[in-house]
């Protein structure tokens, strides 16, 4: 066993990291009025440099841009695919957490024309980024760092919305639309590549979603069969990663929801592992393995030879800080259905899914990317 020198690495994380205060107060300036886009983006611009230096410095071999320049990890990019218009209807999603319920309205969309792909979504937030993880690696402090880019899968345009938000006179068939999805998923995924991305993540909530009876039965109401949607959604990411560029890994990330520390589905990932591990063409796998929501690691028995699992051990919903020893014992458990050797260890999900953050302190947030770098180096060497 060693570390990995290419995607995904033995300590990683999901991507999206808590927001400094200066960039929230630069984000209601800007809202109001009080400050221009130029503005702005200077404080996000040094915002991110300084949260690619703390990735850097607590020893993790990937950084993100904290998804600091967007509100929601996944709407951000959608409304920018073409034939994709943000809706009136508002959306009204239940979180749960220990203290309760959480409501959660964010708008919907509908797909009101032909889906495709103008111009590159995210582009210059990638090469802004590039940029500084390269100013890093010139001074030779270290390992090398690999940009991460983050973007929602294909799933996530219809999985909420169903058939009523993809308008049926631009497609009587659905077949059509999932099949200018993942074109324009392809489009998006060569040029991103172009620009020097290596290391890109898909993150889906429908594939964890789908364990869940509850979200099954939602789904059947939606209009789509809830025993073979998890099939429909890792056909059309294979469409969309079908002619990735050669030297980019490309993983997945399934969550069960994550908004200001609180979840929205439950369940192992026994409904969807052997298709999942299977049928989808990714290179490794970031799972959420935190606690009882999650389930157990039988299902990981289904991970053939080549492909990685991210453990997510290390919960981002609450500050208390888990044990070297804790996280230890629960990887071996995890390798009695998968070699180790095919394991590394990550946060269960983002630190910060939207600009509102999860409950708790960016110190904490820091301790807990230093002991999964930590746990890593006692694991893997």
């Amino acid at each position: 066993m060693s570390q990995r020198q290419t995607p995904p690495f033995r300590a990683d994380h999901v991507g999206s990291l808590l927001r400094p205060p200066e960039l929230h107060k630069a984000r209601e300036k800007a809202a109001q009025g009080a400050i221009t886009a130029d503005e702005l983006k200077a404080v996000e611009d040094e915002a991110i440099r300084s949260v690619v230096d703390m990735q850097r410095r607590v020893g993790l071999r990937s950084a993100t841009d904290g998804e600091f320049r967007r509100a929601s990890w996944h709407m951000d990019f959608i409304y920018q695919l073409d034939g994709v218009s943000k809706s009136d209807e508002k959306l009204q999603v239940k979180f749960r957490n220990a203290d309760g319920e959480l409501e959660f309205s964010p708008s919907g969309l509908t797909v009101d024309g032909k889906v495709g792909l103008s111009r590159t979504i995210f582009g210059d937030h990638f090469d802004y980024l590039k940029s500084v993880v390269d100013d890093g690696n010139s001074t030779g402090s270290g390992p090398a760092v690999t940009p991460k880019l983050t973007i929602p899968s294909p799933s996530m345009v219809y999985y909420r919305g169903g058939r009523a938000s993809v308008d049926e006179s631009v497609y009587p068939n659905l077949d059509d639309f999932f099949d200018d999805l993942g074109a324009a998923y392809a489009k998006q995924i060569a040029e991103i590549g172009a620009r020097g991305c290596t290391y890109l993540q898909l993150d889906d909530t429908s594939l964890a979603y789908l364990n869940d009876p509850t979200q099954r039965e939602l789904v059947a109401e939606m209009g789509f069969d809830p025993q073979t949607l998890h099939l429909r959604n890792i056909r059309t990411m294979n469409a969309a990663i079908a002619a990735k560029p050669e030297g980019m890994a490309i993983t997945t990330h399934l969550c069960r929801g994550n908004f200001r520390s609180s979840w929205v589905a439950e369940g192992g990932y026994d409904f969807v592992a052997e298709a999942l591990f299977n049928e989808l063409n990714v290179d490794g796998y970031f799972l959420e393995f935190d606690d009882e929501r999650s389930g157990g690691f039988a299902p990981l028995r289904y991970v053939p030879k080549g492909k990685y699992v991210v453990l997510g051990l290390v919960t981002t919903k609450r500050g208390e800080l888990e044990s070297v020893e804790d996280l230890q014992r629960r990887i071996e458990e995890a390798s009695k259905y998968v070699d180790v050797d095919q394991l590394c260890l990550s946060p269960q999900c983002g630190f910060s899914s939207t600009e509102e953050g999860n409950d708790l302190s960016e110190e904490q947030e820091i301790r807990k990317l230093e002991l999964i770098v930590e746990t890593a180096a006692k694991v893997w060497g």
